[in-house]
């Protein structure tokens, strides 16, 4: 540490001799004539022609030679070197050049050349720098025990670790590409309240808040899928909204307590009709951003997302994993006690074959896999199997052993949903329901497929991440002890 602050020291000085010499560290516009990549991929005939081109960027490298050096500058699309000789600058970009650091934000207006070697290079005319870096960059971010510093200060890992970068890229892509899959397919992008007198849509532990003009308390939603459905009510056939939720609960690799889904409604359409749409969506994003529908987790594990994709219920699946076949026990509850199961806030034995599931059976669905046929008792907004009461037209998807996609053929029965509500308030031992939900119902809402994808998973897949907080920019985390 002692080291870092002396280096800071040396760098204040540079930062009063730029001020000395007329130069503001902070303060001047920069005219690029190009991005780094796109001077690239055109070097050779920039070069042929002697190009001036002007570009921007950190300096991420200095090898000095005296009274010249080659820098490596770095903008967002690429990384030149150019070669900077004090006696062929301006004044003023010789006190650039004398006051120079690697992490430094610089200008460089030059020619086109290329060295002896073939390496791509500007002749600095003009030099200057347009952001002094006062803290120095760390040389060894790469082998860093401590990933919390990574996460805690992305925007150096941004800055030195190029794939991390390149993870976040595909994310951007990834979720402009969602939007333009449902948009071709005439669903509109929404946007519902993420503060709520009342949560719903899921069953998780809301973040509370309190309005003042109002004088009432508010939470930050769990799930926007009640209020989605309010404008199937309204009219709109076909929605969607990529929403960031918020679940006051665990944080682990595969949880953050704020995250970023998409939810789907389609009216006149079911679970079946969401399956297929999962199924088009995930697998048209590893071909249009991989070139493949194999993908590598991880482990270094390939995953085949080639459709179709595996269908098994709910019952079957953890027959076959565990061997436990939940109807046909007699004490399920004293079977998830000894396998050492949470099971708290578990009444029901379906609630207690669900955490039997949860520890037996995700963890090996590493192959696409949709788990269908869920009791009903766990689905209280899906609609029931007209074949069997007992079930659910509701499917979730599972991937590389974690949970990415949920769907239903969506409850739009009021009176059904109204006493599902009771039931669920009753259990939870409040007698809170969503009335204005329920009031929506009983002016008709068509029958629909409503899906959530989990996005930071989904990215998580497509990237290799086996963490997702390598595929959020700012995770949450504890407060540093500075």
């Amino acid at each position: 540490m002692e080291e870092i602050n002396d280096l800071i020291k040396q760098r204040l000085i540079k930062l009063d001799n730029l001020r000395a010499g007329g130069i503001d560290p902070y303060g001047e516009k920069f005219a690029k004539s190009t991005d780094i990549n796109g001077l690239l991929s055109r070097f050779d005939e920039a070069a042929s022609r002697e190009e001036k081109v002007a570009v921007a960027g950190r300096v991420m490298a200095v090898r000095s030679h005296g009274k010249s050096c080659f820098i490596d500058i770095k903008d967002s699309t690429g990384k030149i070197q150019s070669y900077i000789k004090a006696a062929e600058l301006p004044d003023k970009a010789k006190v650039s050049f004398e006051n120079l650091d690697i992490g430094d934000i610089a200008g460089v207006n030059g020619k086109a050349f290329k060295t002896r070697t073939g390496e791509p290079t500007i002749h600095a005319e003009d030099f200057r720098i347009l952001s002094k870096s006062i803290r120095p960059l760390p040389e060894k971010w790469h082998g860093l025990k401590d990933v919390e510093i990574r996460y805690r200060q992305r925007y150096v890992d941004l800055i030195v670790n190029d794939e991390v970068r390149k993870v976040f890229e595909l994310r951007i892509k990834m979720i402009a590409r969602i939007r333009a899959f449902l948009d071709g397919r005439g669903f509109m992008e929404v946007e519902t309240p993420m503060m709520q007198s009342m949560p719903g849509g899921a069953t998780a532990e809301p973040f509370k808040t309190h309005h003042e003009a109002l004088g009432m308390d508010l939470y930050m939603r769990i799930a926007p899928e009640l209020f989605l459905k309010r404008l199937l009510v309204g009219g709109f056939e076909k929605v969607y909204e990529i929403n960031r939720n918020f679940r006051n609960e665990g944080i682990s690799p595969r949880h953050n307590p704020e995250f970023t889904m998409i939810e789907v409604y389609q009216a006149y359409g079911n679970c079946a009709d969401m399956m297929s749409l999962t199924e088009e969506l995930i697998t048209g994003l590893a071909s249009d951003l991989l070139g493949s529908y194999k993908v590598k987790n991880a482990a270094g594990e390939e995953i085949d997302l080639t459709p179709p994709w595996e269908r098994i219920p709910f019952r079957e699946a953890i027959i076959r994993y565990s061997g436990i076949d939940y109807k046909k026990e007699k004490d399920l509850k004293k079977v998830a006690k000894d396998m050492g199961l949470d099971i708290r806030e578990a009444k029901l034995d379906e609630e207690f074959a669900n955490k039997i599931f949860e520890k037996t059976v995700e963890p090996k669905l590493i192959k696409p896999t949709f788990i269908v046929d869920y009791p009903a008792v766990l689905c209280p907004l899906s609609k029931k199997k007209p074949e069997d009461a007992e079930l659910t037209e509701r499917f979730e998807l599972f991937i590389n052993g974690q949970e990415l996609a949920n769907a239903y053929s969506e409850l739009n029965d009021p009176v059904e949903q109204k006493a599902r509500f009771e039931e669920q308030a009753r259990a939870a031992g409040s007698g809170a329901i969503d009335e204005d939900f329920v009031r929506a119902l009983e002016y008709g809402m068509p029958p629909a497929g409503g899906l959530g994808i989990g996005i930071d998973r989904l990215a998580m897949l497509l990237s290799g991440c086996d963490s997702i907080k390598d595929v959020i920019f700012f995770p949450q985390l504890k407060p540093e002890q500075l």
